[in-house]
């Protein structure tokens, strides 16, 4: 039986597409445009993963069903190369960055990418660690500072040992570095933030209305998270200066027998009494050597007591105030009011240090008598003063309201999310465009002085002071203030490269311009992204942060819309004999063999094939054996038979064709690509039983199976004598 060489039929037609630019559209002038995205990849020195090319896949098949459909498809792609990812693989290596990122470009592109008949339009690739594309990552750097939204401050921040840098709260979760999985440090230092936090009302809200996966927009709800309660202030005794706390429980206020603030605290030098000042030194001391993980373990409580009282301001008693590294500064207030006998931790602290533990809410009013552990439900308050016997709900608010008449309670909302901190002390990434000068204070480098371009280092490796490589560099760091003229310092910290990715897809279309970042046209013509497919697993990093870039240049007055992405859908995780792939296991997928033995058309329609596109699919090696002999039916049908013109007449013939054709565009719009495959299957199984086959009939195969397999769709597409390309024919 025969079987078509995969390998000059692609090779044929790759060279065929780029040689008449089937791919490129007409940016200014296209009049359907439709903006197909798929996440841009790292460039490692490895080349790309049989992960990458399932995305890209799946991302590609729908533009090329968008395509047949009539649209003007905008498919870009480019690399997302700079970052810790790359810097540490060079010093690892011994190959500076800026020499093995452009051959890891130049083999993901020209070895890899464009040998997946992909309908990349490579006139507008980005590469995030050119000056001319992170010039305007820099000019964007100064548009939020210009809009208040970018800072600097001193704060406890997530430090990561291993990779000498610091880490964003989502690069940090769990306590661990996203990257390399070194258990995190908190230390105080002086950083730039980002201030997501100022979107975090309008971030939460829009995810009811925005066409997002639902696994992804439940994630972000989760990472934001909003909670409804109070901020209640409290008298320190003997001191000019009030504690705020922030709780979901102002009907437990009453039950508050002592407060706990964290060891950051800003009040913790000027309450601390004379008497404690040692004992409270030396814990704040070994508590910032703890890491974030280690003070949230559920394990045995420590505290120090410093010597101060609080005034509970519902009914004037003095309440210590302890410190404890199990508060943290950068949560809430990073002070708490303790209600041992309804909340669990603070039941644990009350217990080893010995303080009063006082019921004021129970099931009917009444005291229990049972302080054996703390009870959290709502109920009725007791030992509540004019409170008690109030359900739990209209006594939360009542009590707010009360101490809203002396200014020490208010209604408040809070969120999980916290500023992103922006800046990395590496030297794989763009410039912090900024200027320190004493007389001006922090300016920002002119327009006209952009890109700050990244000098030529030998040395690269971070000396763990805590200062960027870039700070050793003094003829980098010596300038001249833009504004006064006197000598003055730049930044030596470099963005973080998720700020490279946060913008990337509006760069896109303006490729080449070099005067703008965004023309503004253009933008307004191809943006919001029409479709975005990638990986859940950027749910509360990349994906949060391109919302908040987007939302900003909304306010900024940049573009008029606040969502990025008109629809997004991530992807499911590929796994391989039921495993997860890991180099460990020696498990991972290497896709340019597939490619060499069985083709492009093959390895695309095997990797859709392999289960829903949106829950992922288990990789076996035999199976895309079976994907083969399916497109050299193909094949055969179309170049062996004895084709006639026109369609068969035949009722139920005509019946399988409809229906299939029905299905598979369905499916193709709902990303339900392994049924749509199976359903071509089951409509040649049924042509191939057929006494007499139709020209009409391969036609419509054709139309099929083109935006899984494209080569061999065009090439038997001119042999049946059509002019174009199948993947372009409505």
């Amino acid at each position: 039986m025969s079987s078509y060489d995969h390998r000059d039929i692609e090779r044929k037609w790759q060279a065929e597409w780029e040689k008449t630019r089937a791919f490129n559209v007409d940016i200014d002038h296209a009049p359907r445009p439709f903006y197909n995205l798929m996440m841009f990849p790292y460039p490692s020195a490895e080349g790309l993963h049989v992960g990458n090319v399932y995305a890209f896949t799946g991302s590609d098949v729908y533009g090329r069903f968008k395509l047949k459909q009539g649209f003007d498809v905008f498919e870009p792609m480019g690399f997302d190369a700079f970052g810790i990812h790359s810097e540490n693989f060079a010093i690892k290596t011994g190959t500076h960055p800026a020499k093995l990122i452009p051959a890891n470009i130049h083999n993901f592109r020209e070895n890899q990418l464009k040998r997946l008949g992909a309908i990349f339009d490579w006139d507008h690739e980005v590469d995030t660690t050119d000056p001319a594309y992170y010039k305007w990552t820099q000019w964007l750097f100064i548009q939020l500072y210009k809009a208040g939204l970018a800072y600097q401050k001193d704060a406890p921040v997530n430090w990561c040992p291993h990779c000498a840098t610091v880490l964003s709260d989502e690069q940090a979760e769990g306590g661990v570095c996203e990257r390399c999985g070194s258990v995190v440090e908190t230390r105080v230092m002086r950083q730039w933030f980002f201030k997501i936090t100022h979107y975090a009302a309008k971030l939460l809200e829009n995810l009811e209305t925005i066409d997002w996966s639902d696994k992804t927009v439940t994630a972000q709800r989760t990472w934001i998270g909003k909670s409804e309660g109070a901020n209640i202030t409290f008298a320190v005794d003997g001191h000019d200066l009030d504690l705020t706390v922030y709780t979901t429980r102002p009907d437990t206020l009453f039950g508050a027998t002592y407060m706990v603030i964290a060891p950051e605290h800003d009040a913790v030098g000027a309450i601390t009494s004379q008497a404690q000042q040692a004992e409270v030194a030396a814990y704040v001391e070994a508590a910032g050597k703890k890491t974030k993980a280690e003070r949230q373990e559920d394990k045995d409580k420590t505290g120090v007591f410093t010597g101060a009282f609080a005034i509970n301001p519902v009914n004037g008693e003095k309440i210590p105030v302890w410190i404890s590294d199990y508060v943290l500064a950068t949560y809430g207030t990073g002070a708490i009011m303790a209600v041992p006998a309804h909340d669990t931790r603070d039941f644990e602290f009350a217990k080893k240090f010995d303080l009063p533990i006082v019921e004021v809410i129970s099931e009917t009013g009444e005291a229990s008598g049972d302080l054996s552990e703390a009870t959290t439900a709502y109920g009725k308050l007791l030992n509540s003063g004019e409170f008690s016997g109030v359900e739990s709900e209209a006594a939360k608010w009542a009590i707010v309201e009360k101490l809203g008449k002396d200014g020490r309670g208010e209604k408040a909302v809070q969120y999980r999310l916290r500023d992103w901190c922006i800046s990395r002390q590496r030297y794989w990434g763009p410039p912090i465009p900024m200027i320190h000068c004493e007389k001006c204070g922090v300016v920002p480098v002119p327009d006209e002085d952009l890109p700050v371009l990244l000098p030529e280092m030998d040395d690269i490796t971070p000396d763990g002071s805590g200062l960027s490589v870039l700070a050793r560099n003094e003829e980098f760091v010596n300038v001249t203030c833009p504004v006064c003229g006197d000598a003055a310092k730049r930044d030596t910290d470099v963005n973080d490269n998720f700020l490279d990715s946060a913008w990337y897809f509006f760069r896109y279309p303006s490729v080449p311009r070099a005067d703008v970042a965004m023309d503004p046209a253009i933008t307004k013509k191809w943006l919001p992204v029409d479709m975005y497919i990638g990986g859940n697993e950027h749910a509360v990093l990349h994906l949060m942060y391109t919302r908040f870039v987007t939302m900003a240049l909304h306010d900024i007055g940049l573009i008029d819309f606040d969502e990025p992405f008109k629809t997004f859908r991530a992807h499911g995780l590929l796994v391989k004999d039921g495993s997860k792939m890991s180099k460990s296991k020696g498990n991972v997928v290497n896709p340019d063999a597939f490619l060499d033995d069985y083709g492009a058309d093959s390895f695309r329609t095997y990797l859709m094939f392999l289960g829903p596109y949106e829950q992922g699919g288990d990789w076996r090696d035999a199976g895309i054996a079976g994907i083969r002999r399916f497109l050299d039916r193909v094949w055969r049908f179309v170049t062996e038979n004895d084709l006639a013109d026109g369609m068969p007449q035949d009722r139920e013939t005509l019946g399988v064709i409809h229906r299939t054709i029905k299905k598979v565009t369905e499916d193709l719009g709902s990303l339900s690509y392994n049924t749509a495959i199976a359903a071509t299957m089951e409509m040649l199984n049924h042509l191939n039983k057929e006494e007499r086959n139709f020209k009409g009939e391969a036609e419509i195969l054709l139309h099929l199976i083109a935006p899984f397999a494209p080569h061999i769709a065009d090439e038997l597409w001119t042999q049946l004598g059509f002019e174009g390309s199948a993947g372009k024919a409505p």
